[in-house]
């Protein structure tokens, strides 16, 4: 049967998460009991038009026409593909399947890609539950029965056995399919058995598709392995660290979070906002928000040389470069979060070997809310960040509604720019992954004589890597004319050839050896949450670096950072409810909010926190007591 139907195009607020609830596979049979199962067919086909949400910036929905069905092997791919161009897919049947029967919403997350779309009617969104359901429970069922076949003939084969596996799941192959026929495609496939062979190692993938487990089958005893060469300037990063005092490692290495129920912390918070979750502190790295935004600023050398280029077209290639920079530290960090700040903490970062100083302060708790500050001969840099956490099913997106600004006073510009959606995919598997997709738009608000668009270029589930991490831009003019082209990937580096010469403008400094061991943190990161004894007594005790919990974990000692994470935690909560009885609020001390030009809140430095610092100094003022 085929079920048609349109629907109109409308915006919806994010729904409370206590609507939400996760399709298991229990459900997944019980839904499709009344169904016709006994005899194993495929279940029928369900075409129409659904809402899917937009991914940039992930506001608004717009209609789209969608049909769910099963496809054998390519060459229905390459069928479809005439009826209509398929642009990526995934597997109902490995994807998490959250549903919100309030606002008959259904999210797919299959940790490579995650779609939202919603039916205007319950009628519409219960078809298409009960229909994805059955397509899951067929589905499975038919993964089970392979796998018991597979184990059986393990059990009596040798590697010899391949070759027909092979065959086996070439016959086997079934995939279910989602197609959307407008100006997005949707197609719902993978194999659950594949063999590999890779020189003389070889072995079988078999998927079973069941509370998520993988069995990897090797036959082969040997293998040979590759690790990424380290770059001879990694040891002059090293060398100038050491000149200027700072550390090169880290007092011990990564913590080992392998044992941590994240599933079901996850699965207990779908939809919810992640910074109001108590995690594990084994799940963080041994840095805060606060600190990781100051990397933003590693490349400040940009801003430096836009500073000093008289041309307004090529000096916004550089701010825009600079902006792309910022996003370098995600390639190699991944595995842990940053810590929260508590209300009222704040982070001092002065580099003279960049040429600026930075303050930064949590200002708001909920929502979380970070300022920060940096000013040099070259430029002023401030932002404050709004950041959510959304986690649906295998994927975690964070999205920040905050702008950025830069002033260049050479030239008296003032640039702004909002920053791109990032999501972390296939949170519970050791190959989790990390891109950045959608449009950054820079203006110059005192001159509008050019203006450039950045697009984070979201992978392609169908083809290779070759666009991974792509990023492109175009630098226009008043009248959109395109004079300056740039494009390159955020983790390797940036070219521009309509330059009068062309050249790489930036790329990633090298990493540090044994990078992996130490949270995948850069020379940069390493330095960050150093005490060293020249500032130690110039800080305010409210600055990161006194972190107890935080300093405990970089040491290695988790129980303890637990244990002290948790108290500080507390501490917040009593404080909080206290000023709460006494009718305060909390005033920030070095940010104050006002209105920027567009009317939106902001928060822009007082201007006294270097000045306290250089007189009376902070020990000799009143400051909070965040930490037990």
């Amino acid at each position: 049967m085929i079920y048609r139907f349109v629907t109109r195009f409308f915006l919806l607020p994010i729904q409370n998460s206590r609507d939400w609830e996760v399709i298991s596979d229990a459900e997944c049979s019980a839904s499709v009991a009344g169904a016709s199962m006994a005899n194993n067919t495929v279940p029928g086909i369900c075409e129409g038009f659904l809402m899917k949400k937009r991914k940039y910036p992930l506001q608004g929905w717009h209609k789209v026409s969608y049909i769910l069905y099963w496809i054998r092997g390519l060459s229905d791919i390459q069928r479809l593909n005439r009826i209509g161009k398929v642009h990526g897919a995934l597997d109902v049947s490995l994807a998490v399947m959250s549903v919100n029967r309030k606002s008959k919403r259904i999210d797919l997350d299959a940790g490579h890609s995650l779609y939202h779309v919603k039916a205007k009617s319950d009628d519409i969104f219960y078809i298409w539950l009960t229909k994805l359901t059955a397509h899951r429970h067929f589905k499975k069922s038919e993964a089970i029965n392979l796998h018991h076949g597979v184990l059986q003939a393990l059990s009596t084969g040798t590697s010899s056995t391949l070759p027909a596996m092979a065959s086996l799941a070439q016959r086997n192959r079934v995939m279910v399919g989602i197609c959307v026929h407008l100006t997005f495609t949707l197609h719902l496939c993978l194999p659950y058995l594949q063999v590999s062979f890779v020189g003389v190692f070889s072995f079988v993938h078999i998927h079973t598709f069941i509370g998520m487990v993988f069995l990897f089958f090797f036959f082969s005893e040997t293998a040979n392995m590759k690790y990424r060469a380290s770059v001879s300037s990694t040891n002059d990063l090293a060398s100038n660290a050491q000149v200027s005092g700072r550390r090169t490692v880290l007092p011990a290495h990564s913590t080992d979070n392998s044992h941590i129920g994240i599933l079901s912390i996850l699965y207990n918070n779908i939809g919810k906002d992640l910074s109001r979750v108590s995690m594990p502190v084994a799940l963080n790295e041994p840095l805060s928000l606060l600190q990781r935004v100051s990397e933003e600023l590693e490349y400040s050398e940009l801003l430096d040389i836009a500073n000093h280029t008289d041309d307004p077209f090529e000096r916004m290639v550089y701010v825009a470069v600079f902006s792309i920079s910022g996003y370098a530290w995600a390639s190699w960090r991944n595995r842990y979060k940053p810590f929260n700040p508590v209300l009222g903490e704040t982070y001092e970062n002065v580099r003279e070997d960049h040429g600026f100083r930075y303050i930064a302060e949590q200002v708001s708790h909920h929502p979380p809310l970070s300022a920060c500050h940096a000013e040099s001969d070259n430029f002023s840099f401030w932002q404050d960040q709004r950041w959510k956490n959304k986690f649906w099913g295998k994927s975690v997106e964070i999205v920040s509604s905050g702008m950025v600004n830069v002033t260049l006073p050479n030239y008296g510009d003032h640039y702004e720019w909002n920053k791109a959606v990032t999501c972390i995919h296939n949170v519970f598997s050791q190959q989790r992954s990390l891109e950045h997709y959608g449009d950054v738009v820079i203006r110059n608000l005192n001159n509008d004589e050019c203006t450039c668009k950045i697009t984070f270029v979201k992978s392609r589930y169908w083809g290779d890597d070759s666009n991974k991490n792509e990023v492109q831009g175009t630098v226009l003019d008043r009248a959109g004319r395109v004079l300056h082209r740039f494009g390159g990937s955020w983790h390797e580096g940036i070219f521009c050839d309509t330059l009068p010469n062309p050249q790489c403008i930036w790329k990633p400094n090298p990493q540090p050896d044994a990078y992996f061991d130490y949270y995948g943190f850069s020379q940069y990161a390493r330095e960050l949450n150093d005490l060293t004894p020249d500032i130690k007594d110039k800080l305010p005790p409210t600055d990161t670096r006194f972190r107890p919990d935080q300093r405990l974990l970089e040491k290695g000692k988790v129980e303890e950072a637990d244990k002290r994470k948790d108290e500080i935690e507390e501490k917040q909560r009593e404080r909080r409810k206290a000023m709460t009885k006494r009718g305060e609020e909390h005033v920030p001390r070095f940010f104050v909010k006002t209105l920027d030009h567009a009317g939106r809140e902001a928060w822009v430095t007082n201007g006294i926190y270097w000045k306290i610092r250089e007189n009376p100094g902070f020990a000799s003022t009143e400051n909070l007591d965040l930490w037990c």
